[in-house]
């Protein structure tokens, strides 16, 4: 399991200052786990995260360890005069698929995806295939499928209930909204058939050797792969893997 590293946010203008910059609408943690991102200003992934309310009315924010550094500079940047302070936890995250124990609270990306559980101690999961599990259903992975050229609707944000295009404004929106509203999506992420193996990154070309893409996360004879649309039929080589779009 990835390490990952639990914030703590303080102060009265927390809700307010997180609805302004990220991707999905904050005030939705009174119902649970809330899943986002916060983009560059011009609509490019720097990080994913899930925030929550804890017992004491602070929010808790779940993200990768190897994001935590530049995803605390880069929300002080932003805090200006707000009443908001970050500080790290000893909480560590605990999930599985399985019976969620007292105070889990549901994955929101998908029901497949079980449970999340932020208490003390290492952070433990129940043994479940987790790439199995996000192969089959197309969800992106901090550091894999995710990364700082990535647009959040080719990773399939919208999906994963991970952007509100109702909330109202906050960092990176006006390109977003473009990209769902304006145009028809020409490249994303999608599960692709997959006979042989590949190291994680290798292009995907056509049969006349055209690159149509780049395969990512593989489990079994199944992958996620970025693919441009219009190059992603019949069958396709990853090295000596052969990929087919389901």
């Amino acid at each position: 399991m990835a390490e990952r590293r639990i914030l703590r946010l303080t102060g009265h203008d927390v809700e307010t200052f997180l609805q302004g910059l990220v991707t999905n609408d904050v005030t939705r943690m009174a119902d649970g786990l809330v899943y986002a991102a916060l983009l560059t200003p011009q609509g490019k992934y720097l990080a994913d995260f899930f925030v929550v309310r804890d017992a004491d009315g602070a929010v808790l924010l779940d993200v990768d360890a190897d994001l935590a550094d530049g995803l605390v500079k880069r929300l002080n940047m932003y805090k200006l005069r707000a009443d908001v302070a970050i500080t790290d936890t000893a909480l560590t995250v605990h999930r599985g698929t399985g019976s969620a124990p007292d105070g889990a609270l549901p994955d929101p990306r998908n029901p497949a995806l079980g449970w999340r559980l932020y208490a003390p101690g290492p952070a433990s999961d129940d043994g479940s295939d987790w790439d199995a599990l996000r192969v089959a259903h197309v969800i992106p992975q901090t550091g894999i499928e995710l990364g700082p050229d990535t647009y959040i609707l080719e990773a399939g944000f919208e999906a994963l209930d991970g952007v509100d295009f109702r909330k109202g404004c906050y960092v990176g929106q006006e390109v977003t909204a473009r990209m769902k509203h304006k145009t028809e999506l020409r490249k994303g992420l999608r599960a692709v058939a997959l006979t042989g193996r590949a190291p994680v990154g290798t292009d995907i070309t056509t049969a006349d050797g055209k690159v149509a893409g780049t395969l990512y996360t593989q489990a079994g004879d199944r992958a996620i792969a970025y693919l441009r649309f219009d190059r992603a039929s019949g069958e396709m080589q990853a090295g000596d893997a052969t990929v087919t779009l389901l």
